[in-house]
């Protein structure tokens, strides 16, 4: 493995490589180091403690879940994933990790192997799941002030936009210097985005990705969102991943197509030959609907997630499932018998996007060895059905801890880490008094 590496780094002329590893947010964390330590390193090592950090930079109160003695985890990197960093002003190479105990045993908390545990239990079915991520995001003004509201940038026109653009060609062409750039960087690390359009809010894009296999879309996903990031801050503007930036502007998504392979044949297990949907598609939808209320907090883990998740607001409010009906949770678009397949709507565009596809994966999964059958339906408006999605970040902790098959499928130890992390950061956000409560208790109540 090292030696194909090595001859990687040659052949591109390498000086420099970045080695990390997706922490419970989906952030990259590791070490930069030089090409040449890189070849010759017995294992690169960072400590355990990196998994439970939170997104302030705190760490989740420690109940056992981490070692008291605080040991290093060593990283190895995943040779598939190596990619330039096009944007390095020297030549630098970027690679992602997995982590390993002492012992060579996997980190059973780190993302990367929560995605990969539930592959593993697909593939002992003899499946291969398939997924397509459709990724929204915001360009916004450069915003140093975090009391401040976020605005839409100002395109080449001079002006920002103040209506709704969905679609819109021109509007995309406002930032064409921003997306010539993100489109050459993708293509650098040989990312398969898609389609770009604009979507809803005021500056807000959608990139679809080519669908693949899992491990390596959310790899995709990953390292996109440092592209784009980057590329805005070239252009002197931030792109943005909450899902919820501005109170007056839909929400951003992940939505996550998802089709079943069967590994002997290389069919899609979702339709038959007559292109009729199988039981087994009507199982993993039914298993979608069974257990995204407790997978909640992984597909909307941070306060900021719930304010999206609401009524008429672009986004579902519940587990409906329907044909081409954009207003349901579970979306089952009109495709032919090879491409039938299931969309996830419920995932922000906030999460870390190994835990968001191995969730969904996790519950469809286990709908279809439960022989769950799904409710009808909803061809109208799923929007005027009551809420069935948790809608906050506290009632979705605690769907989530006492689910143990959830727990089974994606590890107890992992649900119990992401649980504090998530419980840490909440409490946290109980510490700011915000705006809201200045402008309208400060002199009322």
């Amino acid at each position: 493995m090292i030696e194909t590496l090595e001859a990687w780094l040659r052949d591109h002329g390498i000086t420099e490589v970045e080695c990390f590893v997706p922490d419970m947010a989906g952030i990259a964390r590791g070490k930069v180091m030089p090409a040449a330590k890189f070849v010759d390193r017995e294992g690169l090592r960072l400590p355990e403690s990196v998994f439970i950090q939170t997104v302030t930079g705190d760490y989740a109160d420690d109940e056992g879940l981490s070692a008291a003695i605080e040991p290093d985890v060593v990283l190895r990197p995943d040779p598939t994933t190596i990619r330039l960093v096009p944007w390095a002003s020297d030549p630098t190479a970027q690679v992602i990790n997995d982590a390993h105990y002492a012992d060579g045993q996997p980190v059973d908390i780190a993302s990367r192997y929560v995605l990969r545990r539930v592959l593993e239990a697909y593939a002992e079915r003899g499946w291969s799941p398939i997924v397509a991520p459709e990724l929204e995001f915001y360009l916004v003004k450069v915003n140093t002030d975090p009391d401040y509201p976020l605005e839409p940038p100002v395109g080449r026109c001079g002006r920002a936009e103040t209506v709704r653009q969905s679609y819109g060609i021109d509007a995309v062409n406002e930032f064409d210097p921003v997306f010539e750039d993100m489109y050459d960087f993708a293509e650098a690390q040989h990312l398969d985005i898609d389609t770009l359009i604009h979507e809803g809010g005021a500056a807000q894009m959608e990139i679809n990705f080519v669908h693949g296999e899992p491990l390596d879309l959310a790899d995709q996903v990953l390292l996109f969102k440092r592209t784009v990031r980057e590329v805005a801050l070239r252009h002197k503007i931030y792109a943005t991943f909450m899902a919820k930036p501005m109170a007056s502007e839909p929400g951003s998504s992940m939505h996550i197509h998802q089709s079943i392979l069967d590994v002997a044949t290389g069919a899609n297990i979702f339709a038959d030959e007559n292109g009729t949907n199988t039981q087994l598609f009507m199982s993993f939808i039914a298993g979608l609907q069974t257990y995204l209320p407790s997978a909640m907090a992984i597909f909307a883990p941070y306060v900021n997630s719930y304010r999206r998740i609401a009524r008429y607001h672009s986004a579902p409010i519940n587990t409906q499932w329907g044909f081409d009906n954009r207003t349901v949770g579970l979306r089952v678009p009109f495709s032919s018998a090879t491409a039938r397949r299931v969309e996830n709507r419920v995932a922000g565009a906030d999460v870390n996007p190994y835990l968001a596809i191995a969730a969904s994966l996790a519950c469809g999964y286990l709908g279809m060895v439960q022989g769950l059958t799904p409710g009808e339906p909803e061809s109208g408006d799923a929007y005027k059905l009551p809420y069935s999605l948790p809608r906050n970040l506290e009632s979705a902790l605690e769907n989530l801890r006492v689910c143990e098959p959830l727990r089974a499928v994606l590890g107890a130890k992992f649900v119990d880490v992401f649980c504090a992390i998530k419980q840490r950061e909440l409490e946290n956000f109980f510490n700011v008094v915000s705006p809201w409560e200045r402008e309208y208790l400060l002199l009322n109540v």
